[in-house]
């Protein structure tokens, strides 16, 4: 598996390593998953934003009973 290297400096480092001990976890799956949830919520944000635009440029909405009635197989609500 590849891998990386990160500056860090001694606090930060002892505060990884007392989380990642309390956490049961290796300091490498604490940074690794800390920054896969950073991307992840990065990814949400901009879906977010992304969806946000296309209701302002259409703000029109459906109720869930509108949805299903829409959407249901044989066209009878649920």
């Amino acid at each position: 598996m590849p891998s990386a290297t990160i500056r860090l400096t001694e606090e930060e480092l002892q505060l990884i390593k007392s989380h990642a001990k309390a956490q049961r976890r290796s300091v490498s799956d604490v940074i690794r998953l800390a920054i896969l949830d950073l991307i992840e919520e990065e990814y949400d944000l901009a879906l977010f934003k992304q969806a946000k635009e296309e209701y302002l440029s259409d703000p029109v909405t459906f109720s869930h009973d509108e949805m299903m009635h829409r959407y249901s197989d044989d066209n009878e609500s649920l």
